[in-house]
This record gives structure tokens, C-alpha cells and sequence, in this order.
């Protein structure tokens, strides 16, 4: 690095010296040695201003458990249908197999990887798209637009027809022996293109594509051609309806209601403007599937669409930064409740633009948010429903401040109506944006 300054003998001794000279630094020293730095920065002060109360409250159903996955967004999704099909079927408790949706996908998401490094077979070793193609290759993550894809192609059964296995609930090894697998057929693909050999390329794919469906069937199972649907209503009769199959079961519980929702983000970043949509290269899970499309609104419209669809008794499938200013006790997301600053002396404060373009925050997780409190017409906090378990305080519902919403919040799923005049802009041709941008991030 040309001119760079190296840290000097006498730059040292002066930061010795400044530590040395700082008794409250020097107590901290013996504070830190013993105490979790996030428990030292927690405000009760501010903390005690979140209360689990909300003035739109939907009741909905116990918490949900992802366990050891990276499925939130599939979870999320079906705990938005499932109180829809509970209601018309009126029964207490239910749940949709999440296995089934993320066999699927995952089987997709295979495929769609393997026609990635087939589309990019051309391009030279160390290429960044090609490079990112095959070190992400395939995981549990996931957005609402490829959940929307496999419900289209595959439909939906209940969880009793396809249950959790020990593998589906804790994916870690599937997905690393599917990834190395992956990799080496990667390999094999650009290895067979470089010799010209096209014939070759359709093989390897075949016998992937073969050889994945067998693994995957042995840690899920078979996915289910047909079942009956067995439940018991909320005054306690015993129903069975025989002959589903995962599409008539769709096709019956929700009919077509998914194509009337659409996502909006918050990205107030100077490369996407707001007031048009955006779609993610190499983005997807089904290939020959609609793009992946946002449209991207300021954040106090985004909110009031929020607002609107939640005033109107429906439930918002929204994606956020779960790793930013939580408290896992309280099941609290709030950017007050801890002062980082005042405790290492550090000044972490940047925009959500300036997060965004710095790698410090993007989507990593989705949930549902079920109610709000309002200070007359102002949201102050909000309730989520999330899907960690239904241990700790509030049964596993969670709350959020309006500020950390603001700053955390990326992105959520509305209804078309709620956009108004807005809806003409989804017809536009969404800007193309590079794999790695933060908005093609998966909720995992």
C-alpha cells in the first residue's frame, strides 16, 4: 500500500500511557473480565418503556419451532396461512408441514444451482458471480417470493402428512454433505465445458440431480402424492376429509390469494431509488419461476401500509436484522435498550444507508408481525410472532420498538390494494442488481 503509516514504537507507548491514566478504563478492565459485554450496555431505564401491550392485538396461534434450521421464511409463510385455514376449518391448533415446503425447495434450489454454474461455465476461474454462485451454493434460507414458487408448483399439506424427521429439523450435515457434493460436480460441470464436452455437462446433471432426490428422501422422506386431512374441531369433533392431494389441499384452503401479495423493502440506498422495483441475479429457487421483485418504498409509507394491512385484521410476513439490539430474556428488539457507546467508548452509530452499504446490517430473518401499539395514530411498538419455540416470556411472541423497525426492518409482504396508484409501478421492469447485493440476502 503506497504511503501507508505503520504503528510506531512511541504511537504505542502513548496509548499505554492514555490507558494507563484512565482509572475508570482500568475498572472496566476487571468488569469485562467477568460480565457479557451486552449485558454490561443494557438500559433498564429505556427497557422498561417496552411493555408486552398493544392496542391491535390478532390472537393467533403458539409459537412455532424452527429448532436447528435455517427455515424462518418458510415457518413465518405458514404461520400466516395456517390461521386462515384454522379459522375456515375452525380448529384450535394446526400447523402446515414445513418439511415438505423446504424438501422441495431444497431439491429446487439444487437444480437452480446447478444451471447457475452451467450458465456461468464460460467465465474464467476466480470470476466474483462465479465465485459466488459456488461458495453460497445451497442452504435453508429463503424469501417469500420462493416460497410463493414452491406453494404454485407443489401446494401444501398438513404437518401430520409430512412430520419433522431428526434431519429436517437440524440441517447442519445435510446441507454440508449436499454443498461439498455440489461443489465437486460444480468441478466437474466447468471442467467438462472447458473440454467442449456439452453431452458430458447433461450427465453430470442427471446423476446430481438423481443422486440428491435419493439423499434427501432418506433424511425427510417421500414427499406424500396423497392423504387424508384428520382434525378436530375447536368443540372437539373428530373430522377426516380423504383423497388430498397436495395441490386440491391448496387449491381448497387458499385458492389463489398468493398472487395478491407482493414485497416492499426499505433500501435507502442512493443506488436504488425509491419508487421501483428491483429483482436479484441469480437470485431464485425454480427455474423458469417468475423473478424475484421488491419495490422499494420510504420508510414511512412502507410503514403505513403495514399499519393499514394489520388494522384490517390481517397478519404481515416481514424480514429484519434479528442480530441487532435484542434481548433474549425480554424477547425484545429495541435500539435503546442498550447503550454500547457509554460502555466501550466506541461511537457505533451509522444510518441504515450506511449499514447497508458497509456490511454491518441486512435481512437475516423473518417472522409475522400480529399486532401494534399506537400513541394516537404513531406506532411506538410492535408485536411478532416469531418461530424460536414457545419457551420464555409470552409464550415465544416477541415485540419490537418503532425506532428499531426503522432501522431494522427491510423488508415485508402486502396486500396489492394497500399500494394504491403504486401497484402500476410493479408492471415496470425491475432493476437487475448484482448477486451480492444486501436486498438478495435470505431469511435463514
Amino acid at each position: 500500500m503506497k504511503n501507508a503509516t505503520p504503528i510506531t514504537k512511541e504511537a504505542l507507548e502513548s496509548y499505554s500511557e492514555s490507558y494507563l491514566c484512565d482509572l475508570k478504563k482500568q475498572a472496566m478492565t476487571h468488569v469485562f473480565s467477568k460480565v457479557a459485554l451486552n449485558d454490561l450496555a443494557f438500559d433498564p431505564v429505556a427497557a422498561k418503556k417496552m411493555q408486552f401491550k398493544f392496542s391491535i392485538d390478532h390472537k393467533t396461534m403458539s409459537a412455532t419451532n424452527q429448532k436447528g434450521t435455517g427455515r424462518c421464511w418458510l415457518f413465518a409463510a405458514t404461520n400466516v396461512l395456517r390461521e386462515i385455514i384454522a379459522k375456515k376449518k375452525n380448529i384450535d391448533n394446526f400447523e402446515l408441514s414445513q418439511s415438505y415446503l423446504a424438501f422441495w425447495d431444497k431439491f429446487e434450489r439444487i437444480n437452480y444451482f446447478l444451471e447457475s454454474v452451467i450458465d456461468t461455465a464460460s467465465l474464467p476461474d476466480g470470476d466474483r458471480t462465479v465465485d459466488f454462485i459456488v461458495g453460497s451454493a445451497i442452504g435453508d434460507g429463503g424469501q417469500w417470493d420462493m416460497f410463493v414458487n414452491i406453494v404454485n408448483k407443489y401446494g401444501i399439506v398438513p404437518k401430520d402428512a409430512m412430520p419433522e424427521t431428526f434431519q429436517s429439523s437440524a440441517t447442519g450435515s445435510l446441507n454440508d454433505y449436499i454443498n461439498k457434493y455440489l461443489k465437486k460436480k460444480a468441478y466437474e460441470i466447468r471442467h467438462a465445458y472447458a473440454a467442449g464436452d456439452l453431452k458430458k455437462i447433461e450427465e453430470i446433471k442427471k446423476e446430481a440431480l438423481n443422486s440428491c432426490f435419493s439423499f434427501m428422501c432418506e433424511c425427510y422422506t417421500l414427499p406424500p402424492k396423497e392423504f387424508d386431512f384428520e382434525y378436530v374441531t375447536k368443540d372437539g369433533k373428530y373430522q377426516i376429509e380423504k383423497g388430498y392431494t397436495p395441490l386440491t389441499f391448496r387449491d381448497e384452503m387458499i385458492g389463489d390469494m398468493l398472487g395478491d401479495y407482493v414485497s416492499i423493502i426499505n433500501a435507502p440506498t442512493k443506488d436504488k431509488p425509491y419508487n421501483k422495483t428491483y429483482t436479484v441475479s441469480y437470485l431464485n429457487n425454480i427455474i423458469g419461476a417468475p423473478s424475484i421483485v421488491y419495490l422499494n418504498l420510504e420508510i414511512e409509507e412502507f410503514k403505513s401500509i403495514v399499519l393499514q394491512q394489520l388494522k384490517d385484521g390481517e397478519l404481515v410476513w416481514f424480514g429484519s436484522d434479528c442480530g441487532k439490539f435484542g434481548d433474549g430474556s425480554r424477547r425484545a428488539w429495541d435500539d435503546n435498550q442498550y447503550d454500547y457507546s457509554l460502555l466501550t467508548g466506541l461511537d457505533f452509530k451509522m444510518t441504515k444507508e450506511q449499514m447497508l452499504d458497509y456490511h454491518v446490517s441486512q435481512m437475516n430473518h423473518a417472522m409475522v408481525i400480529t399486532g401494534v401499539n399506537l400513541d394516537g395514530d404513531k406506532p411506538n411498538r410492535w408485536k411478532i410472532e416469531n418461530s424460536w419455540g414457545s419457551d420464555g416470556v409470552n409464550g415465544g411472541y416477541h415485540m419490537a420498538s418503532d425506532s428499531w423497525f426503522d432501522l431494522y426492518v427491510y423488508q415485508a409482504v402486502v396486500h396489492k390494494k394497500y399500494l394504491g396508484d403504486k401497484v402500476k409501478l410493479l408492471e415496470e421492469t425491475p432493476t437487475v442488481l448484482l448477486p451480492w447485493d444486501p436486498m438478495g440476502s435470505l431469511a435463514d
